[in-house]
C-alpha cells in the first residue's frame, strides 16, 4: 500500500480504548499506515456513504446499507449481552404511545434506530441528533421519548429519566443471540491481502488493549469529554469484551440475524454480497 489508509473511530472510550495500541504504533501493522479520524458514529456512518473512509467503525445497520462498498472485518466489534441501546422517557410516559410519538434516536443510520423499529414493527417517526443530546431534550420536553447508547445507559437517571424498553433484552430475548451495535468495516476495493493485514492489526490492537489496560488511559480520558471515571470503566467493560477481539459464530449469527430481520421489516435493502472481508478459513470474503 503506497498511501496511508484512512481509519475511521469514535471518540467513544471503548473505541479508543481498543485502537489505542495501533494508533500508537505500539502492534505490527503489517506494512500499513493509516491515517486516522475521529468522528461520533453517525458521522462515520454518513461519510462511509461517499466512500471518504477505507477502514472504519459503522452501526451495524449503516453495514447493513452499505454491503456494496463495505464488507465486515472480525474484530474491533461492540456486540454483547446487556448492552443494547434503551428507549426512556419522563416518569409517567405510556409506552404503549412509543408508535404514535416522534422519538429522538442518535441518527437516522444507527443500530438503535433500526433496533427500535424492529421493536415497533414499522419504521419510526425518529429525530437525529447528537447522542449526548438526547437526554437533555427528553428530559426538557422536546420529545416524549428518546434511544440512548454508550454512557447513557448508566446516567439516564441523573435527568431525571426513566427506562421504558431495553432493547436489547428484547433482541435477546427474541432471538437468543448477542446484540450487534457496531463493527469495523473496510472498502471491498482495497481487495483481500489488505483486509486481512488491517484485520490482524485491529486484532492485535485488541488484545495488548486488554493485556495492558491501563495503557490507553491518557488517550482514553482525553477523548471522554466530562465523563466522569468510573462511566468510562463501566463504558469499556460492557462494550470491549470477547466479541471485540473475534465475531466469532455466535457473533456473526447475530449480525447475519440483524440484517434478515431488517430486510423482512423493510428497514434495510436484501445485499447477496458476502459479509465478512475475510472468511472463518482466514480465505477473503467474496469480492
Amino acid at each position: 500500500m503506497t498511501r496511508p489508509l484512512t481509519l475511521g473511530y469514535s471518540t467513544c472510550p471503548n473505541d479508543t480504548f481498543l485502537f489505542h495500541a495501533l494508533a500508537h504504533g505500539m502492534v505490527d501493522c503489517r506494512g500499513l499506515e493509516f491515517d486516522i479520524r475521529l468522528a461520533d458514529v453517525e458521522q462515520l456512518n454518513q461519510d462511509a456513504e461517499s466512500g471518504v473512509l477505507d477502514v472504519t467503525k459503522l452501526s451495524f445497520a449503516a453495514i447493513g446499507q452499505l454491503q456494496e462498498r463495505y464488507a465486515l472485518l472480525r474484530s474491533g466489534a461492540a456486540l454483547g449481552r446487556g448492552c443494547g441501546p434503551l428507549v426512556v422517557a419522563r416518569p409517567g410516559f405510556d409506552a404503549s404511545r412509543l408508535g404514535r410519538t416522534r422519538v429522538a434516536v442518535p441518527g437516522m443510520r444507527t443500530t438503535a434506530a433500526m433496533l427500535l423499529g424492529l421493536y415497533l414493527s414499522k419504521a419510526p417517526a425518529c429525530a437525529a441528533m447528537i447522542f449526548d443530546r438526547i437526554m437533555p431534550a427528553v428530559a426538557r420536553g422536546d420529545f416524549d421519548a428518546g434511544v440512548i447508547i454508550h454512557e447513557g445507559r448508566f446516567t439516564y437517571q441523573e435527568h431525571g429519566l426513566s427506562s421504558l424498553v431495553d432493547l436489547g433484552r428484547w433482541w435477546e430475548e427474541e432471538t437468543g443471540l448477542p446484540i450487534p451495535l457496531g463493527g469495523i468495516a473496510v472498502r471491498r476495493d482495497l481487495g483481500p491481502d489488505i483486509a486481512r493485514r488491517v484485520e490482524a492489526a485491529i486484532r492485535d490492537s485488541v488484545a495488548y488493549a486488554f493485556q495492558h489496560p491501563e495503557a490507553s488511559a491518557d488517550y482514553v480520558r482525553a477523548h471522554a469529554q466530562e465523563m466522569a471515571a468510573d462511566v468510562v470503566r463501566q463504558h469499556i467493560a460492557l462494550y470491549v469484551n470477547d466479541f471485540t477481539l473475534e465475531l466469532g459464530a455466535s457473533g456473526v449469527a447475530a449480525v447475519v440475524e440483524l440484517f434478515r430481520r431488517g430486510h423482512m421489516a423493510g428497514l434495510l435493502s436484501l445485499s447477496r454480497r458476502a459479509l465478512l472481508a475475510v472468511d472463518d478459513s482466514g480465505a477473503p470474503g467474496e469480492k
